[in-house]
């Protein structure tokens, strides 16, 4: 038996063997290959081991699966580790698919679930214990992902000021390992992997707790993705009646390579994302950091309007007992030593200047010092019996999300600042990891993250014309989680321009221009301090979502001007950077809508930036044009085949530019 998942461009074809032990994949990819025999099917015969483990299987169990890597490993009263299924059902419709898999001896049931949208494949497991006797769950994959084709794995890796760098590892054989202990998705890795070929293959795992990503090449040469949340120490009890569900898993292809693949995973967020123009906000950070004054905020604010801001975000530092980060949060109460006419009054002065009002917030944290850590600390995380005490991170404490009076509290602080001011933007910042044990028989991670999910679903419900930003200490909670809760993610808080060029690339490798906020700021590069020009600093903002975050106070006014030339300029194609398609250029990167494309090209060298030298300007092909139409190019204009194989010029003088390519017939 076997079922197919037809894409847009692609098909996912699943089947049973007629020994109905393990689902398998018969192809995936490209449509042509559900048209013949599986080209993944082991030929020959096993030696030494069962059957199953040298099959492309779709979801591994311990107990049909022994020597090759499994996805599920659960084990009884007994202790016995291994299950028994057999297949029971397939529910099919054109665009989802759930199998069912029993274990009868003991009362398990396992759904296999699949969903495609676009050229994505969404996957995700149910675990149902039905008789008597617990389960417990010692792995709990969501997927495993064989990849068709290629044995070289893409991954983004990085540390705080030095999110999503790309990497890869060759595997002839043999095993390679990502993910995240820190109780958030991490600044160590992404939950990405990809294998680009002459068909390029994604997987992603849309969860924000801890996570494991694994690829497997076996002894027959073929590579499995494994993807799900990290295993408990103690395990996941399953009592019986209860069922367990697992996080989603995706899995994407595109014949045309990982630029492609990037281009498929963009236009799935989009479909799990609300789809809102983002407005040029100024967050008042670097300008000021804690030492927050009204009358200097306003000033800041001021100077924002004039050059076309339309969001004033005024960030750590606005509640009591917030002078430096030792002390205050939890404590979430206006200063009214830093706003005296209060918090209504500023805002209404911001309105008077045509700016929406944002406020930053760390919900999940507390200060040791802060009232509420006073009269709360059992709402403390900390791991039960140690003397020690919780541990101290960034001078603060987590408060113990898996509880619900914990969520209650956040939820209420939240609701509470969203109706009581006129909040437009809100950015919700996650500054450390959690590191305490808490009560592992609680299943820690679950219940964390479940309970963040609640409280992000209720808030984007109930305020729905607030803007979100997920940040985390900059990258360390970016995934298909968040992406699908927020209107926006901060990749990084490194804003340099030549290191943020480097993480922006590697961002939009999984993730969608709508969700990369950018900001223009006076920093300096973390890798690469080099300077570079306002210009250029704009440009790479405008490649995302634009923000500013310098201090605007030190401006000249050329230097305004300047800036209110390029934010009039963003506002023109802002919809076209949230909702095209995006190709990477040598040296640029390029948006294309079905009439308009803006491209951006930066130098990165040193080059003949001073022009003191005779040169000629290197030409830069563009992608994505009709080559039967002809499109204005500034002052230009050229057929699209022209543009497609020889390009627009690169004069190295500039170090960049930005162009807008129209088509004309």
């Amino acid at each position: 038996m076997t079922w197919t998942l037809r894409g847009t461009t692609t098909s996912y074809v699943v089947g049973v063997p007629g020994h109905g032990v393990l689902a398998q994949l018969v192809a995936w990819g490209p449509h042509a290959v559900a048209e013949g025999p599986s080209t993944i099917a082991p030929a020959g015969t096993e030696h030494f081991l069962p059957r199953a483990d040298v099959e492309p299987v779709e979801y591994a169990v311990r107990g049909s699966r022994y020597t090759a890597p499994v996805d599920l490993v659960a084990s009884g009263p007994d202790g016995v580790d291994e299950l028994d299924f057999g297949f029971w059902a397939a529910d099919a419709s054109e665009d989802q698919l759930e199998l069912t898999f029993v274990d009868n001896e003991r009362g398990v049931l396992l759904d296999l679930h699949y969903r495609i949208v676009g050229d994505v494949v969404e996957r995700w497991v149910s675990v149902r214990k039905d008789g008597t006797g617990e389960l417990t769950l010692h792995r709990h994959d969501s997927a495993g992902f064989v990849i068709p084709t290629g044995t070289t794995v893409k991954y983004l890796w990085g540390e705080w000021n030095s999110e999503f760098q790309q990497a890869e590892v060759t595997l002839p054989r043999g095993r390679f390992t990502i993910g995240s202990a820190q109780g958030i998705t991490g600044h160590s890795y992404a939950p990405f992997m990809a294998v680009d070929g002459e068909v390029a293959y994604g997987v992603q795992l849309a969860w924000s707790g801890s996570w494991e990503m694994t690829a497997d090449v076996d002894t027959t040469g073929l590579l499995r993705i494994q993807a799900g949340r990290t295993s408990s120490s103690l395990g996941i009890t399953v009592r019986p009646g209860e069922t367990w569900v697992s996080p989603k898993a995706v899995g994407a292809c595109s014949a045309e390579g990982a630029d492609g693949l990037a281009r498929v995973f963009h236009e799935y967020e989009r479909t799990q994302s609300r789809r809102r123009t983002p407005k040029v906000l100024y967050n008042s950070w670097f300008a000021t950091e804690f030492d927050i004054r009204a009358e200097h905020q306003l000033e800041l604010a001021r100077r924002a309007a004039s050059i076309g801001v339309e969001t004033f975000v005024v960030d750590d530092g606005w509640f009591v007992g917030r002078s430096d980060d030792t002390g205050g949060l939890g404590d979430w109460e206006v200063d009214p030593a830093k706003f005296p006419d209060g918090l209504d009054r500023f805002i209404g002065q911001l309105k008077d200047l045509g700016l929406d009002f944002g406020l930053w917030i760390e919900p999940e944290s507390v200060s040791p010092s802060s009232q509420l850590a006073a009269e709360h600390p059992e709402w403390i995380l900390r791991t039960p019996d140690r003397e020690r005490g919780p541990i101290l991170i960034r001078n603060q404490l987590l408060l113990d999300l898996s509880r619900d009076d914990v969520a209650d509290f956040i939820w209420s602080t939240l609701d509470r600042l969203l109706s009581t001011y006129d909040i437009k933007y809100l950015k919700w910042d996650a500054n450390r990891p959690r590191l305490d044990s808490g009560d592992q028989r609680r299943d820690l991670d679950g219940l964390v993250v479940a309970n963040l999910y609640s409280i992000l679903d209720r808030l984007r419900d109930q305020h729905p014309d607030v803007y979100v930003e997920g940040c985390a200490g900059g990258g360390a909670r970016v995934d298909l989680g968040m992406a699908s809760r927020v209107d926006t993610l901060w990749p990084s808080d490194n804003t340099a321009p030549l290191d943020r060029l480097r993480i922006q690339e590697g961002f939009r490798s999984g993730f969608a221009p709508h969700l990369m906020s950018s900001w223009v700021t006076d920093a300096e590069g973390t890798h690469d301090g080099r300077r570079r020009s306002l210009d250029f600093r704009f440009h790479v903002a405008m490649a995302g979502v634009l923000g500013i975050g310098a201090d605007l106070s030190r401006w000249t006014d050329d230097q305004l001007k300047t800036a209110a030339r390029h934010i009039e300029q963003y506002k023109g194609f802002r919809e076209l950077i949230a909702e095209s398609k995006v190709y990477g250029l040598a040296g640029g990167v390029q948006y294309v809508g079905p009439r308009k494309s803006v491209v951006f090209l930066w130098e990165t060298g040193d080059g003949n930036v001073r022009g003191t030298l005779p040169t000629r300007p290197r030409r830069v092909p563009l992608a994505g044009l009709d080559p039967a139409k002809n499109y204005r190019v500034g002052n230009e204009t050229h057929p699209g085949s022209y543009l497609l194989q020889v390009g627009v010029a690169f004069d190295d003088s500039a170090d960049s530019r930005c162009l807008i390519v129209e088509a004309l017939d």
